[in-house]
């Protein structure tokens, strides 16, 4: 059993103000693995006041001094590889090749903010003005649940590549993964109060940082419902926002795909992160006239997947985060077969030899239309729906007719053809046949999927404010 009741404010580890506990448990066994002690409004106080009081010296820090701390921090959180692998696979229960990619991706933000600021033009001529583009203000960053270590250490490499200071507040569900990344991060030697992170809810941690007059700027990720809330508590001081919000990312399969190569590009993409992820592809679009083929390739690949603990080396898929989120799920599968959708494989309960954990059969739909439930709400499982389109301009009208649009995806054989979808497709990011992407390639959505961008030059033009000085 943990007992983790310490936040990071002004450079060390301090006891919270707040007092309250919140349980923290093991998905995969549904043990209770230890606790939190939260903080509360007077805790965000303190830390936004040291956030304040470096900011001054941070925003005066020139880009060979931010390349500095972001190649420190490269090296700490890469150096403590295992152990951030042990609290991911204890706390989140996340499948070994999960693990494998984003324990090295939270050490590789650092150095893509690094070689961003080395190439990013800080002071720019326009005329007989010089533009000088300046960090906004003291930032504050609200990260959940799934991949916390990833989306704390991207959110801190961006404020800092701008040269500002950040208050942290990560989901209390991932406080043992918090801890161990907040470990590496300190080593780094970063100046105090550059960075501070508090535990606590989002209604009451969030708020008050939402609420404070001394923070300049939010990023959140997370759920549409709470960026909204955010937006509206943020307008009241003018902060700049930036929101990284739901998906129901659409796959269009084109006609003329190779369905030997594309399967395996659905299936990964429908439930990668366990289906855990904002940018999952959830509906899958296929012409009427492939449709029982791509569903008999679909339901033996399916069939084929493997739930379990991160300790299998053979499982690709874990169990959902808490027993509130599996049944969420489960209560997403009975509304798809009660709408008159088709279970072509999976369904309710548990998968077979896994009677503890809340681990999820992955299921697929067929027969779903794109006014149902299951096609419209993000359900953050392994949950697939698949829709059948007549041509290629209602395949673009069913994938535009969502909410959201945060990534898409286009698989086929023409590539100039998956051009021109993309194209019409109404998403921050289109993925042509899984390739993958530059780690300064912007990321965020259109719609109900957020506001700003996050990575690369468009990530940092998001923390800095253009200055005209004409003359």
């Amino acid at each position: 059993m943990r007992a983790i009741d310490r936040i990071y404010i002004d450079g060390a580890f301090v006891t919270p103000h707040g007092e309250e506990r919140f349980d923290l448990f093991n998905p995969s066994t549904e043990e209770k693995t230890g606790t939190v002690r939260l903080a509360d409004a007077e805790d965000v106080r303190m830390a936004v006041a040291a956030a304040k009081r470096a900011f001054p010296a941070m925003r005066d820090t020139s880009p060979k001094e931010r390349i500095e701390m972001l190649h420190a921090l490269r090296d700490a959180v890469a150096a403590r590889a295992d152990v951030l692998k042990e609290a991911m696979a204890l706390e989140y229960g996340a499948p070994q090749s999960f693990l494998a990619f984003s324990v090295p991706h939270a050490a590789h933000v650092f150095e893509t903010a690094a070689r961003t600021v080395a190439d990013y033009a800080f002071t720019r001529r326009i005329g007989n003005a010089e533009i000088i583009m300046e960090p906004v203000g003291v930032a504050a960053a609200i990260t959940p649940w799934n991949s916390n270590i990833g989306f704390i250490c991207t959110k801190l490499a961006t404020a800092l590549a701008a040269g500002t200071s950040i208050v942290v507040k990560p989901s209390e569900m991932s406080a043992i993964q918090t801890q161990a990344v907040l470990e590496a991060l300190h080593d780094a030697g970063l100046p105090r109060g550059v960075l501070n992170v508090v535990n606590g809810y989002g209604h009451v941690v969030g708020a008050a940082l939402s609420e404070s007059p001394d923070i300049a700027k939010i990023t959140f990720t997370g759920s549409t419902a709470t960026g909204r809330t955010i937006l509206r508590a943020a307008a009241d001081t003018f902060k700049r926002v930036t929101l990284e919000l739901g998906g129901k990312g659409p796959q269009i399969l084109l006609d003329d795909a190779d369905l030997d190569r594309a399967v395996p590009h659905i299936v990964a993409s429908a439930f990668r992160n366990s289906g855990q992820a904002c940018i999952a592809g959830t509906r899958l679009l296929v012409p009427e006239h492939r449709l029982a083929e791509v569903s008999e390739r679909l339901g033996e690949a399916v069939s084929r997947i493997k739930v379990g603990p991160p300790d299998d080396p053979d499982a690709t898929i874990g169990p959902m985060v808490s027993a509130r989120q599996w049944e969420r799920v489960q209560s997403f599968i009975r509304l798809g077969r009660k709408a008159g959708a088709t279970v072509l494989v999976g369904g309710e309960g548990r998968p077979a030899g896994l009677d503890r954990g809340w681990f999820v059969r992955p299921t697929v739909f067929t027969g779903v239309t794109n006014d149902m439930e299951i096609a419209r709400q993000e359900i953050f499982g392994p949950v697939l729906s698949v829709i059948a389109y007549r041509d290629e301009a209602q395949a673009i009208a069913i994938a535009n007719d969502t909410e959201y649009g945060l990534q898409s995806y286009v698989l086929g054989a023409d590539i100039e053809r998956m051009r021109r979808v993309a194209r019409r497709l109404e998403a921050g990011r289109v993925v042509l046949n899984e390739a993958p992407s530059d780690s300064q390639v912007p990321f965020g959505g259109f719609k109900h999927s957020g506001i700003g961008r996050e990575f690369g030059p468009f990530g940092l033009d998001a923390f800095l404010e253009p200055k005209a000085i004409v003359g």
